[in-house]
């Protein structure tokens, strides 16, 4: 089920650093712009508490936002986050503009079920392994998913889903596919656990004893063995 996020905003008309500043001691509202689409850049201040709520779902960064500026509503995305370099605090949010009947690119998280049931890791003795969180996708924004959902229920040891493996709703597309084959790359994988731990380190402690023996050799030498 979509979520429904709805924030409340004012226009902002004080801007510069100052005003920033300004606006992050009083503590109630984010420092955000909206851009996008045919109309001029709209600097806004978020109300705090519900952006930060809402900032805390998964869902919230790939969903149409409803966003009311002083009456005025807006459907935008987020684009960026910039962050306080050492506190945990928002200092400013870029949201862009959509357009019902215009394409949005945006990245949605991926989501592995079945891991549990996972035929190469409980038969077989494998290990699963994520290797992209997340794709980017284009779709119209009635058809943007919140996330794609993987089963990796039925992968064997060897075996590798990639991009186009992806179930993939209705209207919706991956981006880095229509750039061609050569850009389906792998998202999860079940490999062999490593078992080559114990012998490499024999290895490693035979070497060792080998340049203890030619050590001195390499001392009348003038040169220090490097480590």
């Amino acid at each position: 089920m979509k979520h429904d996020y709805q924030l409340t905003a004012v226009a902002r008309t004080a801007l510069g650093k100052g005003a920033s500043r300004r606006l992050r001691r009083a503590n109630e509202r984010v420092a955000a712009i909206i851009y996008g689409g045919s109309a001029e850049p709209q600097p806004i201040a978020i109300d705090k508490p519900a952006f930060y709520k809402a900032l805390e779902d998964e869902a919230f960064f790939s969903s149409i936002i409803n966003i009311d500026i002083d009456g005025s509503k807006e459907q935008v995305v987020i684009r960026d986050l910039q962050r306080h370099p050492y506190k945990e605090l928002i200092t400013h949010a870029d949201f862009m503009r959509v357009d019902a009947t215009h394409e949005l690119t945006i990245t949605v998280p991926l989501h592995f079920a079945g891991d549990e049931e996972c035929k190469g890791v409980r038969e077989q003795d494998g290990v699963l392994h994520v290797l992209a969180n997340d794709v980017e996708v284009s779709c119209l924004p009635a058809d943007l998913p919140e996330y794609l959902e993987v089963n990796v229920a039925n992968m064997e040891l060897g075996d590798t889903l990639h991009l186009s493996d992806i179930p993939m709703p209705k209207g919706v597309t991956v981006v880095a596919l229509t750039h061609g084959e050569d850009h389906d790359m792998g998202i999860v994988t079940v490999t062999h656990p490593d078992r080559g731990t114990d012998e490499e380190g024999d290895g490693e402690e035979e070497d060792a004893s080998d340049a203890d023996v030619q050590r001195p050799e390499a001392d009348n030498g003038g040169e220090g063995e490097q480590v």
